[in-house]
């Protein structure tokens, strides 16, 4: 198994809240298109077709139809793709018809991720998003009716005077339309943002991180209610069919492998990333050269915190059988100490097979794997 993810590193204009590597304007599209095929002639790949595809950004429904056809016709003969791979693709409602919705389709995207994030016009003009709750309302309704397998839609809260009553309406108003998946974000204002200079400006006050606290429990608890399953801390689909199957390659430690500017691999002991600059990352394949900016091999402490960050994260937590077998040790014999602390704040499960945090300790996720790590 392993999956294949696509960088698209472009954007009409940056959202206040972004801070992943983009630059805006569609005028660079074709010379990247061109630089990312040459790529795929010269990366090495040996685990097998990819079982999923993943086009991020960005924003990847800047590519007509036509150019996702091509990468994945090329990925197809350089590569590999199963037959029954799961092609995921992001796209932003400001940029959707009901054509090009359908042009995905047809070239083999199956499951479309929707960068909704609200309904509320307020909340989109904060979040300095291109689209409006009209935009969004339409491009769900196209979606569902253009034959993915998967529709699923990004949704952020914990925006400053949100209320659980309107975060609600919010959830609510999205569901309506059937998607069969939801990832909901709590709103991070990092300093190098718009968002965190205005900020910085006293231009709005952050939600206090105990009302946020409780958005997120409310969102478990509400979601769930309504059929999904919290499968992990920021992510709810309706039944295991609808998991995002990529990013659970991530979690499990299957390799990837990553092009385009700013972009990840992993080959299961080796990580590597390109140069998170689009003219360097031109350069260099023009001249026939990976723009790998540097790789590192993991060490088995690096490889065990990775487990408990990314384990952790899922509701099902980390199995003790497929932690005893990659690291020659059980579980507790290493934090066993610190995970009864954990059991008795009510932060970690008590299961016979797998080790897996409560939805507070979900919502403390970071701190926990710290509280853990520091064990190493």
């Amino acid at each position: 198994m392993g999956g294949l993810y696509i960088h698209v590193p472009f954007c009409l204009k940056k959202c206040r809240y972004c801070d992943f590597f983009s630059v805006t304007g569609r005028a660079a599209i074709p010379a990247y298109l061109t630089a990312l095929l040459q790529e795929m002639d010269l990366r090495e790949w040996d685990a097998g077709p990819f079982t999923t595809v993943f086009f991020g950004g960005g924003t990847p429904s800047l590519l007509r139809p036509e150019d996702v056809s091509c990468i994945l016709d090329r990925a197809g003969r350089v590569f590999g793709i199963a037959p029954n791979a799961e092609i995921t693709l992001e796209a932003n409602p400001g940029t959707l018809t009901r054509q090009t919705l359908d042009g995905y389709r047809k070239a083999g995207v199956n499951r479309i991720s929707l960068g909704i994030q609200s309904l509320d016009d307020a909340n989109l003009q904060f979040l300095g998003r291109i689209h409006n709750s009209t935009q969004a309302a339409q491009a769900l309704e196209w979606a569902m009716t253009a034959g993915f397998d998967s529709v699923g839609c990004d949704l952020i809260y914990g925006i400053p005077g949100q209320t659980t009553q309107t975060w609600t309406w919010d959830m609510e108003a999205v569901l309506a339309y059937g998607p069969d998946h939801l990832s909901c974000y709590i709103l991070t204002i990092e300093e190098s943002t718009p968002l965190g200079r205005m900020m910085e400006q006293g231009q709005f006050i952050p939600l206090d991180e105990g009302r946020v606290g409780d958005l997120f429990l409310h969102t478990s608890d509400f979601l769930e209610s309504r059929g999904f399953l919290h499968y992990e801390i920021s992510n709810f689909a309706r039944g295991d069919s609808n998991m995002c199957r990529h990013n659970l390659q991530y979690w499990n430690h299957a390799p990837y492998l990553g092009l385009g500017p700013a972009s990840h691999s992993f080959s299961g002991t080796t990580r590597q990333w390109n140069v998170s600059d689009l003219e360097n990352y031109l350069v260099s394949l023009n001249a026939g050269k990976i723009p790998v900016e540097e790789a590192e091999t993991l060490t088995q402490t690096q490889h065990m915190l990775e487990w408990l960050y990314v384990g952790l994260r899922q509701a099902g937590g980390i199995g003790r059988q497929a932690f005893s077998e990659r690291f020659g040790q059980d579980f507790l014999a290493i934090f066993g100490k610190e995970w009864k602390i954990l059991q008795d704040q009510s932060m970690a499960r008590d299961l016979p097979d797998f080790f897996a945090l409560t939805k507070k300790g979900l919502l403390f996720s970071d701190g926990v794997c710290q509280f853990l790590a520091n064990r190493l």
